[in-house]
């Protein structure tokens, strides 16, 4: 549970070797070694890397296999980083794929694996999460959406379609949880710079995974519903979405 001034005192990282998960993980916990933190991930380099890093800042870190696209898995996963320690204070759902959005719409497993990992399997840890924390009464859910979800473009139409369904689910269940006490805040990242999008040109108003911490943070203690990073892409969206079809068409976005 949260202390006096509102640290949070447990964390899951549901997408565990996720940067910006990572990076809100110090942001949250920044001058602090009184916090616990499970990353859940695919065990390997990258995890091990991950842990190793929080464990140098004098975090109690503990490690657990996950794999979405094995329902089992990622109900081990959630069961038991509830049913030991603490309260859980924050998830944060932080996995997903960018994929070849060239092949996503043309090859079936492509298309099918993409929509497995960012929306079925996110919706099943939402499902499972919101069980929880409705149980403790408190907490906070932060499902890591994407602008690609707020309008179907050309370039990254399948990718933006799970994010879309991704999104309206976790908006919604913070409109169901709210009288048991449950949190969900729903961000809304552009173009981020990290392992998934390298060797893709950065597009306007791209950021770091930090970048995106500092606004994530920002918004969970301000208590907001939704964020979007950087905050101007809110207006860029929304213009972007009045245009007709035919001119969005010949945008190179």
């Amino acid at each position: 549970m949260k202390d006096a001034i509102g640290n949070v005192q447990r964390i899951l990282v549901l997408g565990g070797a996720s940067e910006i998960a990572l990076a809100t993980v110090r942001r949250l916990t920044e001058g602090r070694a009184d916090a616990e933190v499970t990353l859940a991930a695919r065990p390997g380099t990258r995890r091990a890397d991950a842990a190793s890093g929080l464990r140098g800042r004098g975090l109690t870190v503990t490690e657990i296999d996950l794999d979405v696209m094995d329902r089992t898995s990622y109900e081990r996963a959630i069961g038991a980083t509830f049913d030991v320690g603490r309260d859980v204070d924050v998830v944060l759902i932080a996995f997903g794929v960018l994929g070849d959005q060239e092949r996503a719409w043309q090859d079936l497993d492509a298309a099918l694996e993409m929509t497995q990992v960012n929306y079925t399997a996110a919706v099943g840890c939402g499902v499972l999460v919101a069980e929880r924390m409705r149980a403790q009464g408190h907490g906070t859910v932060v499902a890591f959406s994407s602008v690609a979800g707020e309008l179907p473009r050309r370039s990254n139409f399948v990718y933006g379609s799970t994010k879309a369904g991704m999104d309206a689910f976790f908006t919604g269940l913070g409109d169901a949880v709210a009288p048991d006490g449950v949190e969900v805040i729903v961000v809304r990242p552009g173009f981020v710079r990290t392992r998934m999008t390298a060797g893709l040109r950065p597009a306007p108003l791209s950021q770091t995974a930090d970048e995106v911490a500092a606004v994530v943070v920002e918004g969970l203690r301000a208590g907001r519903d939704r964020v979007w990073a950087p905050s101007a892409m809110r207006w860029v969206m929304s213009g972007l979405r009045h245009l007709p079809r035919v001119v969005l068409r010949r945008l190179p976005i």
